[in-house]
Formats: C-alpha cells, structure tokens, sequence
C-alpha cells in the first residue's frame, strides 16, 4: 500500500514536517505557525487612535432625544372626551404631527445617518493613522436601530492592534446608562402627571 502525498515527521529526525510527494520525501519542510500573521496587525507604537469622527459616532445618536420631553403625552390624554368617538383621532393626529415628535422621528434618521457617516470617516482615519484592519464602518448601520455596535467594536479592536482606543467604549456604555437614568425618571414623572389629570373617584 502506497503512503499519500502529504507533509509527515521529518525521517531525519528534525523540528520540522517533511513532505512526501508518495513515492520519495523531497527537501520542502514545514514552517509551524509562529503567530507572525497576528504581529503583522498591531500598529505602530505611538498611533493615534482618537478623532472627532469616533466623538461623533458616540454622541450624535443622542442628540434628537430632548425632542421627547416636549411631547405633550398629558393633554393628549386630557383631550380625549369619552362620549366623542372622534377626539382620540384628533388627539392622536396632533401628537404625531406636533413638533417635537416630528423632530424626534426624523431628526433620528438624520442623525443615524450622520452616524453611518461619521463611522466611514473614523474607519479611514484610523487606517490612514496606521491601525490594521480597523472595525469595519459597516457596524454603523446599526445606530439606524439604535444599537452603539460599531463605536464598541471599534474600542475593542483598536486596542488589540494599538493597546488604547478603549475609552470610547466606556463613554459609550456610560452615555446608554446615562440615558436611561433619565428616560426612566421621566417615564415615571409622566405616568404620575397623567394619572393626576384623571378625576379620582
């Protein structure tokens, strides 16, 4: 039975395997991995990992949220009169179409894009600073849907290549709990402002 072609223990006793071509053993030896693949992305000492455009990416989600607290949830409850089918339309079309919801819907798409945007930009930077094989932009797409997935990726990639870049990600998560502190007190202030508009029986 003939021995397929493939790399084998070196017969001579080396380090390293020797290939068999399935009739003689030739003079190509294996080189074992040795992890330079992996030192080939780390960035030069002294890299600069931090610009505005990652600045952007963390903090224009957030931008549109004040619009929220101008929506007037309480007179749209006090508008609706039981005994007219039609006010609960009429309350419901001037809320969606009041200011402050309109600039809360539309200025979010404008600013997830800006977002998008913002992350194309970073991503440029930091391969033109030197980094090697950033966190693609592409993650940004997620900030359309409200999700920070590039601006932490990006954190946590640019420190493997740079041993910094990781702040981003601490703002990042601090900016999301921050926000929610503050939606849930004013979810709270409003359920207690609206049942105080209701007559107690």
């Amino acid at each position: 039975m003939t021995t397929p072609a493939g790399w084998y223990p070196d017969p001579a006793g080396g380090p390293h395997k020797r290939w068999w071509d399935g009739s003689t053993w030739t003079d190509h030896l294996e080189q074992p991995y040795t992890g330079a693949a992996a030192g080939q992305l780390t960035a030069p000492a002294g890299t600069k990992v931090y610009n505005a455009w990652i600045w952007l990416v963390v903090f224009l989600p957030y931008l549109s949220l004040p619009f929220l607290f101008t929506l007037d949830f309480s007179g749209y409850f006090t508008s609706i009169d039981p005994n007219d089918p039609s006010s609960a339309d009429n309350a419901s079309l001037a809320l969606i179409t009041s200011p402050g919801y309109l600039g809360l819907v539309f200025g979010g798409w404008l600013l997830g894009a800006a977002t998008v945007v913002a992350s194309v930009l970073d991503w440029r930077w930091l391969k033109a600073a030197g980094v090697p094989q950033p966190f693609h932009w592409a993650w940004g797409f997620f900030s359309l849907v409200g999700y920070p997935v590039y601006a932490i990726g990006r954190a946590v990639v640019t420190r493997r290549r740079t041993g910094q870049g990781i702040a981003v990600m601490w703002v990042t998560i601090g900016m999301i709990v921050l926000v929610t502190i503050v939606a849930l007190v004013w979810a709270f202030t409003l359920v207690a402002t609206i049942v105080a508009t209701f007559p107690t029986s």
